[in-house]
């Protein structure tokens, strides 16, 4: 991939909008683009509406976009840097071979894209309030304009407010002044006001299949309060930028707001509408159940149509839109051969690389691997917990009968065992046992996969894993319904996910840690809450005990360990552990780096991992990374200080420090 920027100012002009008719096809809100020129459009409900669907479509630039996953995962406790990395996810990484500045974060993927869509919504507000248009349209834009000033926030820390129109005004004249704005202004004048309307006039049921709601507006507003209350306190002294005063302008101190994200939090869980927790991990996941009750909101894709998923959907590459996230965190799985003879080393592909294959069978780019650590520590229960297995892909099984031009009823894998279609010949182990040759001399895996004696699939154990194998992200995995097309070239056709409802019950804990009053949740599902951080978090270790079915043993597991989950959780829950539930629940997908700069736990977490130099080294190598404090502020992407008018010193102002 090659990076590419916008060589215009992100606010200057007048916005192309995507309009729609309101017919939907069966996956995704109907688009047909088209230039608007003239504002007075928005003061029509056709072009409120064709401008919202345009606020929707703007979310497949950011989620699912390869290097903005690489931005919010590289350099966390989850992912570092693998084999085939490009500059890009080596800087992101932090460990010596380069750092993220203007020119290469690629955190320019949100700013470009929320700042079209930011003006946008300002569009929709100002003229569809003047012409009296539904208040319930109107939130709608006021949820996306609050939604992307809430992630430039946590992000950049205070941006500009005023695009060239005036505070919060629509903008269609070309501008190449700005001033950045402090982030109380952001969260006091922006993002609070927006959500707190948004909450108010928002229905409880999509106005369409994908619509926002009143719940994913209080979702979006209980992390909010919660972000802004750690911003306030600040227990690491992280500095902010603009400089300002961390004093809130509403006379509010930080109790207060953890308070308010723990009140709103569970108001979200008491009036869930349509709404609620999915009855195991895998149904959240898997991709036979996407746009589930549990998602609040997702970037949408369609097999369907190229058009409507904005990328190529029967080829190479294609589209601003694609969803090719999984790709990055893939190895090169393809490669691992099999014999196609018994009585001397043939080797044939034992893979084919197809879509058809599956969730755990994605496109290898080998960008992102995950650190030991995941798996010893993050992941170490993997039998009562569900969430090892309805996260990685850690049993990869035979596909070349996928490959039209093969006719093999069997190959033969490790100690010249016989495999058949469907049968494992690569296997993550749990745990080491000892005596695995991983030489390769035999058997010659073309991987560095090891060799157990008697068995026939090639194995590797977990505390052995390298920046070139290891378990691949099942749950974000491609899939595709149809059979008429058979190549892994083509991206994603899944939503990815943004907002789900599951998140208020950490959000709600994570207030109540940080000394939240806390009461009884009433519509607690599956098990009665308390209320109080254990009692919230049990509420989705509950959900995690119940097995439904094993991604590694492709075959149903109905097992109920949800009494063995909620006895196992510490009595005083605190916020690492509630940071470790996190990430079992939302590991790999674009979370990480936001909770451990909201919480700033970054270097506690992630200031060292471990990995293997070569599959099944002797002895794991420890990697520090350079954590610095004015990284918890991503720089101001180039393309924008190039567009700006004035000199260098007005530029470097606009620069948040320690990236000139």
């Amino acid at each position: 991939m090659i990076r590419n920027y916008i060589k215009t100012s992100v606010w200057g002009g007048l916005i192309a909008l995507l309009i729609i008719s309101l017919a939907a096809c069966s996956d995704i809100m109907e688009e047909t683009p088209r230039g608007i020129y003239e504002p007075g459009f928005f003061t029509t409900e056709r072009g409120v509406e064709g401008g919202l669907t345009g606020l929707y479509a703007s979310l497949r630039r950011v989620y699912g976009q390869p290097y903005y996953y690489n931005a919010c995962e590289t350099g966390t406790d989850e992912y570092t840097y693998g084999a085939h990395a490009d500059g890009n996810f080596q800087s992101a990484d932090l460990c010596g071979l380069g750092v993220p500045d203007a020119a290469n974060s690629r955190f320019d993927v949100l700013w470009n894209a929320a700042y079209t869509a930011i003006n946008s919504a300002s569009g929709i507000i100002t003229n569809a309030t003047e012409a009296g248009m539904s208040e319930a349209l109107i939130a709608e834009a006021r949820f996306f304009r609050a939604f992307y000033y809430f992630q430039m926030v946590q992000t950049f820390g205070g941006v500009p407010l005023d695009l060239g129109g005036g505070i919060l005004e629509f903008n269609t004249t070309p501008t190449r002044v700005s001033e950045r704005n402090t982030v109380p202004e952001v969260y006091t004048i922006a993002v609070f006001p927006d959500l707190l309307k948004a909450v108010e006039h928002l229905p409880e049921n999509p106005r369409l299949e994908g619509g926002v709601t009143r719940n994913a507006a209080r979702l979006v507003l209980s992390k909010a309060y919660l972000t802004y209350a750690w911003w306030l306190e600040n227990p690491r002294d992280i500095p902010t930028y603009p400089a300002c005063d961390r004093n809130d302008p509403d006379g509010h101190n930080p109790q207060w707001y953890f308070q308010q994200a723990y009140d709103v939090a569970s108001a979200g869980i008491n009036n869930p509408g349509i709404f609620g927790l999915q009855p195991s991990f895998y149904d959240v996941n898997v991709a036979t159940n996407d746009r589930n009750s549990e998602i609040l909101l997702y970037a949408d894709h369609t097999e369907a149509s190229a058009k409507y998923s904005e990328s190529n959907v029967t080829g190479w590459d294609g589209g601003d839109g694609q969803n090719q996230a999984v790709w990055m965190v893939t190895w090169y799985f393809h490669t691992v051969k099999s014999s196609s003879t018994s009585d001397k080393w043939t080797p044939v592909d034992a893979f084919f690389r197809t879509v058809q294959a599956g969730q755990s069978f994605s496109r290898m780019w080998d960008r992102m691997a995950t650190p030991i650590g995941v798996f010893k520590k993050t992941f170490a229960d993997k039998t009562t917990d569900s969430r090892f297995d309805g996260t990685f892909a850690s049993v990869y099984r035979g596909t070349w009968n996928l490959n039209p031009s093969r006719r093999e009823a069997e190959l033969y894998n490790a100690n010249m065992l016989p495999v058949k279609p469907g049968e494992p010949i690569i296997s993550f182990l749990h745990s080491n046992p000892g005596g695995i040759d991983y030489s390769n001399s035999d058997f010659n895996s073309a991987a560095g996969l090891g060799v157990l004696p008697d068995r026939a699939d090639y194995v590797v154990s977990l505390d052995a894993i390298s920046r070139a194998l290891y378990p691949g992200l099942w749950k974000l995995g491609a899939y595709r319904k149809s059979n008429d097309y058979n190549d892994d070239k083509v991206a994603s056709s899944r939503p990815f996910n943004i907002l789900k409802f599951s998140e208020f019950y950490f959000i709600a804990a994570e207030a109540a840690v940080k000394g939240a009053t806390t009461k009884a949740i009433a519509n607690a599902s599956p098990i009665a809450c308390d209320g109080t951080a254990r009692g919230l978090i049990n509420v989705i270790r509950h959900r995690a005990g119940q097995w439904k079915f094993s991604v590694a043993e492709n075959a149903p597991k109905v097992t109920d360990n949800g009494a063995a989950m909620t006895s196992a959780t510490p009595a005083s829950v605190d916020i690492n552990y509630i940071l470790d539930e996190r990430s079992r629940e939302f590991f790999g997908e674009g979370y990480r780096w936001h909770d451990l700069a909201r919480t700033q736990k970054w270097e506690e977490y992630a200031g060292s991992y471990e990995i293997c130099a070569t599959a099944g080294a002797a002895t794991p190598t420890t990697v520090a990374r350079k954590l610095d404090k004015y990284l918890y502020l991503r720089p101001v992407p180039i393309g924008q200080l190039d567009n700006m008018e004035g000199d260098d010193a007005y530029k470097n102002n606009f620069q948040n420090p320690g990236y000139y």
